[in-house]
C-alpha cells in the first residue's frame, strides 16, 4: 500500500507499476565429462549385445519367415529364398517329436532344478557356517566340475554307464542289481545326474557370495535371542539369499530348455536316444542333417520365447511370493 493510503484509507491502492518478468537464463546442457565417459563404458558393451545377440536373433526370425525355392529341371536350376510368413512355425508346432522332446525336458526340469538347488543350498549354507581349514578345499573341490566341459563330463560319465567297462554297474551287478543306466526309463535321469554334478558346484559359490553379503550383526542379535543354527538359517538366512536362489533357478530354467550336448554325446551309447529327443538337438538335426535351417531356425525362435516365459513366469511368481500381503 502506498504512503496516500495509509493516510486515508478509504482510498483505492494506486496500481502498482508491473514490469515483465525476465526469464531466467538457461545454460544450454552439454555433455559433461561423467556422460562421455558413461557413454564409452557402454558403447563396447553395446556393440557386442548387438553382433552377438541382436543380429543372430533377428537372422532366425528373417530364417524362420522364408523357405528354400528350387527351379528348373529337378531343382537344379538354383535356389532362393521365399517369404512364407507363419508356415515354419505351424510345421514345427505340428511336428510331434518335437512336442515330446519339449515335453520331456520340462519333465527334466521340474525334477531336477528343485533337486539341483536345495544340493547347492545346502553345500553353501553348511560351507558357510563351518568354520574348518578343509573349506577352501571343499568348496574348490565342489565348485571344479563346473570347469569341466559338458561334453567332457558328458564323455566321463558315458564310460561309467556303459556296461562291461563301468565300475558303477558291475558294483550293481555284484549287489544283485541290474541296471541299465542307458535304458529308456532310465538314461533321461542319467543326463540329470550329469548336469546336476556338473553345476551344483556354481549355484553353491553364487549362493555363498549372497550370504557373504549377510551382515554379521544379525547372526550375533539372532545368537543373542536364542536362535539355534537351524532357526538362524530358517529364519534368516534363507529370507535374505531370495535374490541369488531366484537367480540360479532362472539360469538353470534356460540351461535346461538348452539342452543339448549331454545327449547328443550318449546318442552313440543309448539307442533310447533318438533326433529329437531334446528340441536343441532336434533344431540341430533339421539344420545339418535334414538341411532345412528355415525350420530349424523357427524351432529355435520358438525354444527362445519358451525360455522368456518360463523365465519370466518365475520371475513373477518368486516376487509375488516376496510381497507382504496384508
Amino acid at each position: 500500500m502506498t504512503r496516500d493510503t495509509l493516510d486515508h484509507p478509504g482510498l483505492p491502492p494506486a496500481p502498482a507499476h508491473h514490469t515483465t518478468p525476465t526469464r531466467p537464463h538457461r545454460p544450454t546442457r552439454r555433455p559433461t565429462r561423467h556422460t562421455r565417459a558413461a557413454v564409452a563404458l557402454l558403447l563396447p558393451f553395446l556393440t557386442l549385445f548387438a553382433l552377438c545377440f541382436l543380429a543372430p536373433l533377428g537372422y532366425a526370425v528373417h530364417e524362420s519367415l522364408h523357405r528354400t525355392a528350387r527351379t528348373g529341371p529337378l531343382g537344379l536350376g538354383g535356389e532362393h529364398d521365399v517369404f512364407t510368413g507363419l508356415t515354419n512355425y505351424t510345421h514345427a508346432l505340428a511336428d510331434d517329436r518335437f512336442l515330446t522332446g519339449f515335453g520331456r525336458v520340462l519333465l527334466f526340469g521340474a525334477v531336477q532344478i528343485p533337486l539341483m538347488i536345495a544340493l547347492a543350498t545346502t553345500l553353501a549354507l553348511l560351507l558357510e557356517s563351518a568354520s574348518a581349514r578343509g573349506v577352501p578345499f571343499f568348496r574348490t573341490a565342489f565348485f571344479l566340475p563346473y570347469g569341466v566341459p559338458g561334453v567332457i563330463a558328458s564323455i566321463l560319465w558315458g564310460f561309467l554307464y556303459v556296461p562291461g567297462i563301468s565300475p558303477l554297474v558291475t558294483l550293481a551287478q555284484t549287489l544283485g542289481w541290474n541296471v541299465d543306466f542307458l535304458a529308456r526309463g532310465t538314461v533321461l535321469w542319467s543326463i540329470a545326474n550329469i548336469v546336476t554334478w556338473q553345476f551344483t558346484g556354481y549355484n553353491m559359490l553364487v549362493l555363498i557370495a549372497q550370504l557373504k553379503a549377510v551382515p554379521s550383526e544379525l547372526y550375533e542379535a539372532a545368537r543373542i535371542d536364542g536362535a539355534n543354527a537351524w532357526h538362524t538359517a530358517r529364519h534368516i538366512k534363507l529370507p535374505l539369499i531370495r535374490p541369488a536362489l531366484t537367480l540360479t533357478c532362472v539360469f538353470s530354467i534356460i540351461g535346461t530348455l538348452q539342452l543339448f550336448a549331454e545327449p547328443m554325446v550318449l546318442r552313440p551309447l543309448a539307442s533310447a536316444i533318438d533326433s529329437g529327443y531334446t528340441p536343441n538337438l532336434h533344431a540341430y538335426s533339421e539344420a545339418f542333417v535334414g538341411n532345412n535351417q528355415h525350420l530349424a531356425a523357427a524351432e529355435a525362435v520358438l525354444l527362445a520365447l519358451a525360455a522368456c516365459v518360463l523365465s519370466f513366469g518365475f520371475l513373477r511368481l518368486a516376487g509375488g511370493h516376496g510381497t507382504d500381503r496384508r
